[in-house]
């Protein structure tokens, strides 16, 4: 009988639900709690084994459940998603009751019309937070009002010019605001949790980025943990914070933790439906394909080397992905923080990224969540992983030629 492959199939359900929960979370940036210990540790404490750990930071809300906690001499490896969400912020309550925000990470015109909510600290009780529904962005207010460059599509959105509307109405609309308790800095975000899409095994919705990232890792601690755990390798299921600005998060978790392998789990793009890049030749990578493997930057090969095996040894599908300088992802935190670990990235082509509307395949997320679980268990039978680390650094001056088929006819006919 031909066994199933999870990642040619729909995603059950009850799946699904975890995952949209997890993406669904209020994590913006430098408050990702609500994800770490409001979705993903309850999801954690339902099936991890009462030996793991997980551990807490003091300066961040970052997370990292531990398979072996206290075993310092363990290879170890940390799988890293990063729970921060791209926030607006609100910069100033004008005196007609518009609040004029932020679009940090957002083009101003993905903004326009989309529903919000709005968490602002309770001025009269610092630390506590509210939340806020029922406004929307805007720039300006209709179409009458634009100037003709506007209209045309010569002209875009300047990013002061976007506002939180609340429909205030009637006298004192600035107060109105105020006694609300908003203020500069509260924090807003987009309000669409993922739905199923209209292609087959298609989902789109708000955060992708990244959530998918945070449930990749989850799923694989969870399968991992039901084939029996690993015995030769201390895994690190690391969740980390404040990558939206900069991916400082996790090079505090890989300063912290020195993991001796690091494999970044984030979004990425696909090129092939991306519109208007056909001139910058990008590498075809596509949703509904597999997921992603970065090469390039600071990349090791030799891990990568053992990702392409489990995904060649499942027939799982694969696109490799180029990072150049720098992987874009969480994927250089172990670099950044002048701990030596073999690192790589594996993401998953997504379309609209910072969007309201980024969407996703559920093979892709499948794919990698596959490969990653099967990565692990084949590296937890290697004999002394130390030492093939060290001494398998690829060696370009011991390579096999490759010759043309044509000059091999040539030699065969004395020429």
């Amino acid at each position: 009988m031909t066994q199933s492959k999870p990642w040619s199939n729909p995603m059950p359900e009850e799946q699904f639900d975890i995952m949209r929960d997890i993406l669904k979370a209020p994590s913006p940036v430098g408050l990702e709690s609500a994800m770490t210990l409001g979705v993903l540790k309850p999801y954690f404490d339902s099936f991890m084994p009462d030996s793991w750990e997980m551990h807490q930071f003091v300066g961040n809300a970052g997370v990292v459940w531990d398979s072996h906690p206290g075993e310092d001499d363990m290879f170890s490896v940390m799988l890293v998603g990063h729970a921060d969400k791209i926030r607006m912020q609100v910069r100033k309550i004008a005196a007609d009751g518009k609040v004029y925000i932020n679009s940090d990470s957002f083009l101003p015109c993905t903004l326009i019309g989309h529903e919000v909510i709005v968490f602002s600290e309770n001025p009269d009780v610092p630390g506590e937070y509210r939340s806020l529904k029922g406004g929307t962005i805007e720039a300006m207010g209709a179409i009458h009002f634009s100037d003709a460059a506007q209209r045309t599509g010569d002209k875009g959105i300047r990013p002061n010019s976007l506002y939180l509307d609340l429909q205030i109405h009637g006298e004192n609309k600035a107060d109105q605001v105020k006694r609300l308790g908003l203020k500069p800095g509260d924090t807003i975000i987009l309000d669409r949790p993922i739905k199923r899409g209209f292609s087959p095994d298609t989902f789109y919705g708000a955060y992708l980025d990244n959530g998918l990232g945070c449930f990749v890792t989850a799923e694989v601690a969870r399968l991992v943990s039901e084939a029996g755990g690993t015995d030769n390798i201390r895994v690190l299921y690391a969740i980390a914070s404040h990558e939206e600005i900069g991916r400082f998060g996790s090079r505090v978790l890989a300063g912290e933790m020195a993991p001796d392998v690091l494999i970044a789990i984030d979004v990425n793009h696909d090129y092939v439906a991306a519109p208007s890049i056909g001139d910058r030749n990008m590498q075809p990578l596509e949703m509904g394909k597999g997921f992603t493997l970065s090469s390039g930057a600071i990349v090791s090969e030799q891990l990568n080397a053992r990702i392409k095996r489990a995904a060649m040894a499942a027939d799982i599908p694969m696109q490799l992905d180029v990072s150049g300088r720098d992987t874009g992802t969480d994927g250089m935190a172990a670099v950044l923080a002048s701990v030596d670990s073999a690192a790589t990235s594996v993401g998953f082509p997504t379309r609209n990224m910072h969007t309201i509307s980024e969407s996703g395949h559920t093979g892709d997320v499948l794919a990698a969540i596959h490969v990653l679980k099967d990565t692990l268990l084949a590296m937890d039978k290697e004999d002394d992983l130390f030492a093939s680390f060290r001494a398998s650094h690829p060696r370009l001056d011991q390579t096999t030629a490759i010759i043309h088929q044509g000059f091999e006819k040539l030699k065969k006919k004395g020429d």
